[in-house]
């Protein structure tokens, strides 16, 4: 069994995660790393607290308290507009102090969002291909279901 935390952006706190939970029953997205046979098991669910994420010090704690093994910052830190300038720094932060391996992203980029998003120069300014490898090897049927 896995055990995981999600941790959603802060301008998306009254997301009620039907996406990231959609995702992780049909293994798509970020969650595609876990076979289907094993039983994953979300812990934990919240928000960073909002720029420039004052429960990023908090949130990962309870996650770990509760058993977390990994901690996925959700999807909506990669499209949201403008993407989260800090998501990185977040990584870093919880890898480093909590000690727990963090996954960039949830479900699948819905495709609006990718196509909207690559026509626009911050995308590859802040090298968010880079930073959403894992979301982008999903295919574009998958991602298109998630508009």
């Amino acid at each position: 069994m896995k055990k995981i935390g999600i941790i959603i952006c802060g301008r998306y706190q009254n997301c009620g995660g039907g996406k990231c939970f959609r995702a992780l029953r049909e293994r798509a997205g970020a969650f595609a790393v876990y076979p289907k046979e094993e039983i994953v098991e979300v812990v934990g669910f919240g928000n960073c607290g909002g720029c420039p994420g004052g429960n990023i010090e908090t949130v990962p704690a309870e996650m770990k308290k509760n058993g977390a093994q990994e901690i996925h910052l959700a999807t909506c830190f990669v499209v949201g507009y403008p993407p989260c300038q800090n998501t990185r720094k977040f990584k870093e932060f919880i890898e480093t102090v909590f000690a727990l391996p963090v996954v960039i992203g949830s479900h699948p980029i819905p495709l609006k969002y990718y196509e909207n998003h690559q026509k626009l120069p911050f995308w590859k300014e802040t090298k968010m291909d880079e930073l959403a490898l894992g979301l982008l090897a999903e295919d574009r049927r998958v991602m298109e279901s998630y508009n």
